[in-house]
């Protein structure tokens, strides 16, 4: 298979590694400082190209990608809010491809189906209320993470006390806490903490005056995010349409 990569950081260079281990062939990189290799017959040969960059750039190289008819496998958030619809759109009525998810750890797939089914039971035991907790290195630029807010939606989708989430409190690399956990009944609070190099943790807990459950996924490096994302490309290279994690494993 032929892939491109946009965007050539720690996540981008882990990816390519990963990728000429499982055989495939990297027939474009791009990165902010070449921006015209869009426009590469090297990147149009791509099958498919994967996407790591930042919420304010993402979108703009999806576009970039579909303009050259290029499948995109992407991990950037932060752009789902604004454009969100018109993507949607894209993939739905006017043949594109976007493998999209807020993370792709095969570890992660399997703790957030953990997660729904967990949400599923607790709808019928009202008296633990739900908390949403993730912790990342000090580079990430959003908060809450993409992958928490994905958790909390599918807990909503099965708690049927819980319409919303909300953004919580942030810990700051300097110690300084702002924001607030406070929130209103029908509301989850999604609290962040920034530290150290952190690849990320994801914590779910179910608390009340008798007990609390708790699952937490630990990620130990950033390679589990790089190799779901070459396994991502090689499912959509022979899928079409919007794709997500629950297209690629079914559980």
């Amino acid at each position: 298979m032929r892939i491109a990569i946009i965007g050539y950081g720690k996540m981008g260079k882990m990816i390519e590694q990963i990728a000429k281990d499982r055989g495939h062939d990297i027939v474009s990189i791009i990165d902010k400082d070449n921006q015209e290799e869009f426009n590469s017959e090297a990147f149009a040969s791509a099958d498919v190209a994967i996407e790591f960059t930042t919420p304010a750039a993402a979108y703009g190289n999806y576009l970039k990608a579909f303009a050259k008819g290029v499948k995109v496998v992407s991990g950037s958030t932060g752009w789902m809010k604004e454009h969100g619809d018109d993507v949607r759109r894209m993939c739905t009525d006017e043949g594109h491809t976007l493998f999209w998810a807020s993370n792709f750890s095969v570890g992660v797939a399997i703790f957030s189906a953990v997660n729904r089914y967990l949400a599923k039971i607790m709808n019928g035991f009202t008296q633990y209320s739900v908390s949403v907790e993730e912790t990342h290195h000090v580079h990430k630029l959003d908060a809450p993470s993409g992958t928490a807010i994905t958790l909390t939606e599918d807990i909503i989708a099965n708690l049927d006390r819980k319409d919303k989430w909300v953004k919580g409190t942030l810990l700051a690399p300097d110690g300084s806490l702002t924001g607030t956990d406070n929130c209103a009944d029908d509301e989850i609070a999604i609290n962040s903490i920034r530290r150290d190099e952190v690849p990320g943790i994801h914590k779910i807990t179910y608390d009340s005056e008798a007990d609390c459950i708790t699952i937490t996924h630990d990620a130990h490096s950033r390679k589990g995010f790089a190799l779901g994302a070459v396994l991502a490309a090689e499912y959509t290279a022979s899928h079409c349409g919007l794709l997500t994690i629950n297209d690629m494993f079914k559980f």
